[in-house]
């Protein structure tokens, strides 16, 4: 492999397109070559997508999920959080908030299910979302894996982007953090999102950085994945471990905290570059391991970001991973706190816009 210089790292970006290699050599950067590295991953974001970050009010409405992924706090077999299912009364209430206070788009978020009282009670809630706020918000979905019939009908009831998470694009890691059964498919992961994208979703997706066996092929794999699928949207986080997890046994071989949350801007900033129009996510758990981490990654490339608007008494049950911050905040605490650091970070805020991916009606003008 070639030597990682920084006299490699500018030459690398003034190619168009990276290969696996390229990519493994900028994430190998160091600290001057990294900031080579973000300068120029933030100025594309400025002459492609511009200078504003898109919220996404998010309201996590259940934590109850019949998965159980080895990495996650809500896995089906943990015993230790208290189980919730948010009323329609209370999820629209978040929604009056976030269409009030002009966010212009929302993510409802639950764990993973599959029954036909869950799934059609997201259909319903979708039309009473839209019917109170005369259909003027964006509504992403992140359910999990459904059929393709439920896909559609989530679709037709009125949501506009759908948040699935592979968590990596190799499958024999895949199965190192999930059980190899029905409910821990990799080829029915993928086929999902295949259908999201037929059906005509703005299609995220989105992957953890700094897992157990994990190495910079296999991120730079996930990279070339978003790329060849065509994707519109990816929120990629720093792996954060939970004690009450079966991955935790593994915490030893685990990179410090510290070089999984700069291995992830590293990410963002290659990814913005890669892929010049999508909506990348600022995600929380950037700012779990550095306080202005989110700033931090709306500077270098990403242009979403998230405020909390599930009920304060609720978030603490939500906990995927362990230091999850802003559980005790109100939305309106969250919101004002948010604010300010995006306008540190140097972005507006794109009130009233639903700040869709551009990415993805270049994608379906072809």
């Amino acid at each position: 492999m070639i030597k990682t210089t920084n006299k490699n790292i500018k030459k690398i970006l003034l190619k168009k397109e990276l290969t696996k290699e390229d990519i493994i050599i900028l994430l190998s950067s160091d600290i001057e070559g990294r900031n080579i590295l973000y300068r120029k991953s933030a100025e594309i974001k400025d002459k492609y997508v511009g200078r504003t970050s898109y919220y996404r009010g998010l309201i996590e409405f259940s934590n109850i999920c019949s998965k159980n992924c080895y990495y996650c706090g809500i896995r089906r077999d943990n015993k230790f959080p208290v189980r919730y299912e948010l009323d329609d009364e209370t999820i629209l209430s978040a929604v009056k908030f976030a269409f009030e206070n002009k966010f212009a788009s929302i993510v409802l978020q639950s764990g993973e299910r599959n029954n036909n009282l869950f799934t059609k009670r997201i259909e319903n809630l979708l039309k009473k979302i839209n019917k109170l706020t005369n259909s003027q918000l964006g509504i992403t979905l992140s359910s999990g894996e459904q059929s393709e019939e439920i896909f559609r009908s989530w679709r037709d009831a009125g949501a506009h982007r759908y948040l699935l998470r592979i968590e990596t694009s190799n499958k024999d890691l895949y199965y190192k953090i999930h059980s190899n059964d029905d409910k821990h498919n990799f080829e029915k992961r993928l086929k999902a999102l295949e259908n999201l994208q037929k059906i005509g979703y703005q299609t995220g997706t989105g992957i953890m950085i700094g897992l157990p066996f994990q190495d910079y092929e296999h991120l730079s794999d996930d990279l070339l994945f978003f790329k060849n699928f065509d994707i519109d949207m990816v929120g990629m986080g720093p792996y954060i471990e939970h004690a009450e997890t079966p991955l935790f046994r593994f915490n030893k071989m685990l990179m410090p905290a510290k070089e999984r949350f700069n291995l992830t801007l590293k990410m963002i900033a290659i990814l913005r570059i890669m892929m010049k129009d999508i909506n990348i996510a600022a995600a929380t758990a950037l700012q779990a391991i550095d306080p202005i981490g989110r700033e931090k990654a709306i500077k270098i490339g990403a242009n979403i970001i998230m405020p909390n608007i599930t009920p304060s008494e609720n978030r603490k049950n939500y906990r995927l991973y362990e230091n999850k911050p802003c559980i005790d905040e109100s939305a309106e605490d969250c919101t004002n706190c948010l604010e300010a650091r995006i306008n540190i970070a140097g972005d507006n805020i794109g009130y009233g816009k639903r700040g869709d991916s551009k990415h993805y009606f270049n994608r379906i003008a072809l």
